[in-house]
């Protein structure tokens, strides 16, 4: 079955950067989108960024410029380089994966990992 499993949150100061990583199994990794979501306490789901089969990848208005999304196929693993974190970034951050094209809508992913906790102090 399909797995996908997040490592890398942990606490940081307002500035700093933390990288995360998804690494999956169970899926022709290559052929998938992969997706970083995210969730504030209080807050829907929101989408952050994603990186298709392709290789071209989608930010949130709101991230843009500080997050890079990259894919290792050979690792099966996606990483989110999370750079100039503000405390509005504070989340569960979740990766999710569907096949070949990216989507922003939560809806249209199936495979989700079990969500990896970020937290960013002032």
């Amino acid at each position: 079955q399909v797995q996908l499993v997040e490592s890398g949150g942990g606490l940081v100061q307002a500035g700093g950067s933390l990288r995360l990583s998804c690494a999956a199994s169970g899926l022709t990794f290559s052929s998938y989108a992969m997706g970083w979501f995210r969730q504030a306490p209080g807050k829907e789901r929101e989408f952050v960024a994603g990186i298709n089969w392709r290789v071209t990848s989608t930010y949130a208005d709101s991230v843009k410029g500080r997050f890079t999304v990259s894919r290792a196929n050979a690792k099966n693993t996606v990483y989110l380089q999370m750079n100039s974190l503000k405390p509005d970034d504070t989340a569960v951050y979740y990766c999710t994966a569907r096949l070949l094209n990216l989507r922003t809508e939560e809806e249209e992913y199936i495979y989700w990992g079990q969500g990896t906790q970020v937290t960013v102090s002032s």
